[in-house]
């Protein structure tokens, strides 16, 4: 069978052509051995959990109709900025993250050394492109270029984090620029495409562009979570995919 999607719709349909799903969660609900997903150009703020399992002769695949034009990310837009002295601050309430907030959750875990502090699994992203945290209010206001980044001169734009009153506090330098007026987002969710239960095999993930999610460290000795990953499942193909922007790997 074949499931349609388009994030286009006013209203989600039936996964048929003429009536499209809306979210390719709905889709991955849906789809059982042997079925193919067609997912229409467009950005699609979801963690897709895929729920069923193909098998070595009958697949499950997740196809773009369009290579790299539809869109997985782990992020949301982020408005509501106000200035504050010579940075831009946003005050985000901690019941917006749900019980998921990488804005108090750090990375950790084995083989993970940070030199001084550990940086928080959320991140701030200016058209696409991560933004660099520091960890005191004064180096956001006073940033310094960093020469061991592979793009020095971005380095200059940082982010800094606080908990106020039961709000994430989010400070960020932009190098002069308007936040409201930018493409300005910030990860919330923990992956893109990975199912919750282990044992979802034989699934295929082609053409697709998938990003910016707040993943935790996955060490070579404990649990191997990912912005996309099969969970402990076998025989998936991930293939064509322009994949980037996830906090680690």
């Amino acid at each position: 069978m074949q499931i349609y999607v388009s994030g286009s719709v006013l209203r989600s349909g039936d996964g048929s052509i003429d009536h499209p799903f809306k979210t390719i969660q709905e889709a991955a609900q849906a789809a059982k051995a042997g079925d193919t997903v067609f997912v229409a150009p467009g950005i699609y703020r979801e963690w897709v959990k895929p729920a069923n399992s193909g098998t070595e002769k009958d697949r499950i695949q997740y196809i773009s109709t369009s290579r790299g034009e539809a869109i997985i990310t782990g992020a949301e837009r982020l408005s509501g900025w106000e200035s504050f002295e010579n940075v831009w601050r946003v005050r985000i309430p901690n019941s917006f993250f749900g019980d998921y907030n990488p804005y108090i959750d750090e990375v950790k875990g084995d083989w993970f050394f940070p030199s001084e502090h550990n940086p928080h699994t959320g991140d701030i992203y200016l058209d696409g492109k991560s933004m660099y945290e520091v960890f005191d209010l004064s180096l956001c206001m006073h940033p310094h270029k960093d020469k061991r980044s592979w793009d020095p001169n971005f380095s200059t734009y940082v982010w800094f984090t606080a908990q106020e009153d039961g709000n994430t506090v989010i400070y960020a330098n932009f190098q002069g620029k308007d936040p409201n007026e930018e493409n300005v987002e910030l990860s919330v969710r923990k992956a893109c495409f990975y199912p919750e239960q282990t044992g979802i095999s034989y699934i295929t993930l082609c053409g697709f562009t998938v990003r910016c999610a707040a993943t935790q460290w996955a060490p070579p000795t404990a649990y191997q979570e990912g912005m996309v990953g099969p969970h402990w499942s076998k025989g998936w193909i991930i293939e064509d995919c322009e994949i980037y922007e996830s906090k680690c790997s």
